[in-house]
Formats: structure tokens, C-alpha cells, sequence
């Protein structure tokens, strides 16, 4: 090994201690793929500026209110969204403020 080569190593035991586990880090990837779908990343900045139910959405992104509820299933499936009855309506919303979060610095991010 060259002098070079032994400057560059650091404690990788240290390193994989703090790394996440396999199911955490499973769990992470399926956030990051959800998230991953233009549709779904337009249904969060939607909710992100209001609570709206399957139509209105459908309307909003000139889409079938079948493809929105679709889109829908999976975010709620995934905690990224919830919804609520008021009579015969279901309004949906984000989850919560970490959602909210991941959307900003995403944007922030590919806005630099």
C-alpha cells in the first residue's frame, strides 16, 4: 500500500455503525421512489398549498379522477399523505411538517 492510499482510509467501522440498516434504508429507497413520479411530486406541491379532495385534484393536473385516486393510494400507503371524511367528500392533506420539508429542500435544491 502506498503512502497515498493509507492517507485516504478512515474508520470505516465507525462509518457503517451510523449507517442506517437494511430495513430503514429499504424504507428510505421506497420514500425516495414514491416521491420519484412527476404526478405524485405535483399532488404534494398541490397539498402543500391546500387540502383538496379527488376531484378538484383530478381537475387541477387534467387528470381522471381513477389516475389521481391511484396516485393517492400509494402517497397514503407511504405516510406522505392523509385524508379525512366531511359527508360524502374525502379531502386529502400532507401528512405532516416532514413532508412539507422534503418538498422545499427538493426544490431548493434544483433551484441552485
Amino acid at each position: 500500500m502506498t503512502q497515498k492510499e493509507s492517507d485516504c482510509r478512515c474508520d470505516l467501522s465507525a462509518i457503517r455503525e451510523e449507517m442506517p440498516h437494511d430495513e430503514e434504508m429499504s424504507r428510505l429507497a421506497d420514500l425516495f421512489s414514491v416521491m420519484g413520479d412527476s404526478t405524485r411530486v405535483q399532488i404534494i406541491a398541490a397539498l402543500r398549498l391546500n387540502e383538496l379532495c379527488v376531484s378538484d385534484l383530478a381537475e387541477l393536473l387534467s387528470l381522471s379522477d381513477s389516475a389521481i385516486s391511484h396516485q393517492l393510494r400509494l402517497l397514503r400507503h407511504n405516510n406522505l399523505v392523509k385524508s379525512r371524511r366531511d359527508g360524502k367528500y374525502i379531502y386529502y392533506s400532507l401528512s405532516d411538517d416532514h413532508v412539507v420539508v422534503l418538498y422545499d429542500v427538493g426544490k431548493e435544491h434544483i433551484n441552485e
